[in-house]
């Protein structure tokens, strides 16, 4: 396809100079958008993980000293103090975000402000697509541009869809297009790169160089997003109010559930996001992070800040920047501009609908993540940036961390026989342990059940006590089978195996065990591994059990939980019901309506 035709506007281009990560760091603005009290409440945050992390520790340090530390000892230490911090950092942030939210400190979500005038300057809504469902994405972008539309956006917000997609997907794309476009009620453009260079980045940043110019803000979303009208001019209407902004993150709810296990996701999402959200809010401020989707940024901020360099060497860890979306906010913040997450209405996502999916997905941000690591050093980042780099780089690294403290454990035993770690540890340790892990759930369904309104959101005190149960159940068998999962991506990143570029799929579809099991003999194994600590030691095996069942199961669950038809009996009985998002049909462009149930009835 002719990037010349009509279906683009004037080109306007603005200069995307790549950033250098070393030297003296470029001249930055100061931002007035900085909370008060934010090294105070980041001071408490680290101050309490680290109470709790050194009280754990030192318990620990006491009941191996009582023999002598010998080096099994001195190993177990070195494993339990990071992962035993990350789990209480994690679950002071929640109790923060708890207490927001009970005190009414912070509203939760709320809907966008209303605009207290026309919007005045252009905003451009970008969505890159690669290789997706012709049908299923043109249905989200015909009910986002009417949505605008409807808001009162139509005269200042420009939509694009940006191809990334192969020729023939292409041709699928742009007769779609042509057809939509016509009757838009907003300029819809279209775009496909012949190249396609650097991936996601890659493409929006070649829609700045040559479009960005004419725009004062642009919208990044993904295949899958939906957001409202109202959302969308209202987010441009915040950019304009307030000019040291760069970025506005929302916090992305899960839309059009269908399996088990998207319904199960759905539901924690919805049931302990808030939480999760509104701690980060607290301690983030003006210098929050980016997820690469449903975030409004200021385009000539990012133009001037964002040109993302490749990496020394090859990939995985070396080439283009993966998890760009981090760097990205970093690399603003670098320069002064303020970087803002928002708990607003009105924002929607698609999860991957099995495990298996989600594992592929997981992989690519794996790569990504772990790339940070080599950017802490970067001249000119914030703490607070280095420390959103290195909390996702090491949410990768706690899985090959906890097995290795599992098999130092069963080593332990086995050459000792007189001390493992449940012997040994403290049962106030032990128990602190399960408190920190299950807390932020406990928090959620106390946040659920303490508003009349949330609580029959969630179909009542009974059916969400009962999904909390049935989460908590389905976690502990999840937990060993994503450590595997997660460690033998590692594995295959330090052997020199990138995770490539694929379509990611989002069609629900159940997986036969025959042909799950194939790709689960590490998890058996390792099972297997565990159950034949009994006969070393049973009281070591017995703590080892919830592992040991979840690693057996696998097959089973991830099966099941692939499984719309299953999905649908669970939420009959009552499970996983969370706040319900209204759905319309889609109507099409000949008045006929199709797609129904996947457009929030907000966006109508």
């Amino acid at each position: 396809m002719s990037t010349t035709l009509p279906n683009l506007p004037q080109e306007a281009p603005l200069e995307m100079p790549i950033q250098r990560l070393d030297g003296v760091p470029p001249a930055v603005r100061e931002v007035a958008t900085r909370p008060q009290g934010l090294v105070v409440k980041r001071l408490l945050l680290i101050a309490l993980t680290a109470v709790l992390a050194l009280a754990a520790s030192s318990e620990i340090r006491a009941a191996f000293s009582r023999d002598g530390l010998d080096v099994f000892d001195v190993l177990l230490l070195l494993f339990f103090v990071p992962l035993f911090s990350w789990v209480a950092f994690g679950f002071v942030s929640s109790t923060f975000g708890f207490l927001q939210l009970m005190t009414g400190a912070h509203p939760g979500f709320a809907p966008v402000p209303h605009l207290p005038a026309p919007l005045t300057k252009r905003t451009a809504v970008l969505m890159p697509v690669y290789n997706e469902s012709v049908e299923d994405v043109f249905a989200r972008v015909r009910a986002m541009v009417h949505s605008i539309a409807a808001a009162g956006g139509g005269e200042a917000v420009d939509f694009f869809v940006l191809s990334d997609s192969n020729e023939l997907h292409g041709k699928r794309e742009e007769a779609a297009w042509a057809t939509m476009a016509a009757k838009s009620p907003i300029p819809l453009y279209y775009r496909r790169r012949e190249k396609n260079i650097a991936r996601k980045p890659g493409n929006i940043a070649e829609w700045v160089r040559r479009f960005g110019g004419a725009y004062e803000s642009m919208l990044v979303l993904d295949a899958d997003s939906l957001m409202s009208g109202e959302t969308i001019v209202g987010l441009a209407s915040i950019m304009e109010a307030r000019p040291s902004l760069g970025l506005l993150q929302t916090v992305p709810m899960i839309t059009n559930a269908q399996t088990l296990f998207q319904r199960w996701m759905r539901f924690a999402s919805e049931a302990y996001g808030p939480i999760a959200s509104a701690g980060l809010l607290w301690w983030s401020g003006s210098e929050a992070n980016f997820w690469g989707h449903n975030a409004i940024l200021r385009t000539r901020a990012f133009a001037e800040s964002c040109g993302l360099p490749d990496l020394p060497g090859k990939p995985p860890f070396g080439g283009h920047i993966l998890s760009h979306d981090m760097v990205e906010s970093a690399l603003l913040r670098r320069r002064g501009w303020a970087v803002h997450m928002v708990m607003i209405a009105g924002s929607y996502e698609e999860f991957p609908p099995t495990i298996v999916d989600h594992a592929i997905r997981d992989r690519r941000w794996m790569q990504g993540n772990l790339q940070h690591l080599r950017l802490l050093g970067a001249s000119g980042l914030s703490m607070a940036s280095r420390l959103h780099l290195v909390i996702g780089a090491s949410a990768y690294l706690t899985s090959p961390g906890w097995l290795l403290l599992l098999l130092t454990t069963i080593l332990q035993v086995t050459a000792s026989r007189d001390q493992s770690l449940p012997q040994a540890a403290p049962p106030g340790v032990l128990w602190l342990t399960v408190v920190l892990l299950f807390g932020p759930k406990l928090m959620g369904l106390i946040w659920m059940l303490a508003d009349r309104e949330r609580r029959a959101s969630f179909g009542g005190a009974g059916r969400a006590i009962k999904s909390v149960l049935l989460d908590i159940l389905l976690a502990m068998l999840l937990a060993p089978v994503s450590m595997v999962m997660q460690v033998k991506a590692l594995v295959s990143l330090v052997l020199g195996i990138p995770s490539g570029w694929h379509t990611q799929n989002r069609e629900a579809q159940r997986i036969p065990l025959r042909t799950i099991l194939p790709d689960l003999r590490e998890h058996i194994l390792l099972g297997i591994l565990f159950a034949a600590t009994a006969w070393v030691d049973p009281v070591t095996a017995l703590w080892l059990s919830p592992l040991t069942i979840g690693l057996f199961t696998s097959p089973w669950l991830i099966s099941i939980s692939s499984s719309e038809e299953v999905g649908m009996r669970m939420a009959a009985r009552g499970y996983f019901q969370a706040p319900p998002v209204d759905v319309v049909a889609t109507p099409d462009d000949d008045g006929d309506d199709t797609k129904p149930g996947i457009v929030p009835l907000a966006l109508a």
